[in-house]
């Protein structure tokens, strides 16, 4: 499998896991619109107040994927 890079959101406040949660519906959606095979979406908590929601494709959709979906940040994903 290629290289694969995890696109990340970030989302803070009170209200931060639900907001997240349905952010990870949308990008679930957008990979099945978009035809995206392999992708991974869901939401991790980092804190009380700040939770992401992070979409995992391949590095080749890396460029595209970050100027359509605009994420706050991005970094290498290992899979375990």
């Amino acid at each position: 499998m290629s290289e694969r890079i995890k696109l990340i959101w970030d989302f803070r406040g009170p209200n931060a896991t639900p907001i997240a949660t349905h952010h990870v519906k949308h990008l679930e959606e957008f990979s099945i619109t978009e035809g995206l095979e392999n992708t991974l979406c869901a939401t991790e908590n980092i804190t009380e107040m700040h939770t992401i929601a992070y979409m995992v494709v391949g590095k080749e959709h890396m460029d595209d994927l970050r100027e359509r979906l605009k994420p706050n940040r991005g970094q290498m994903y290992n899979e375990i």
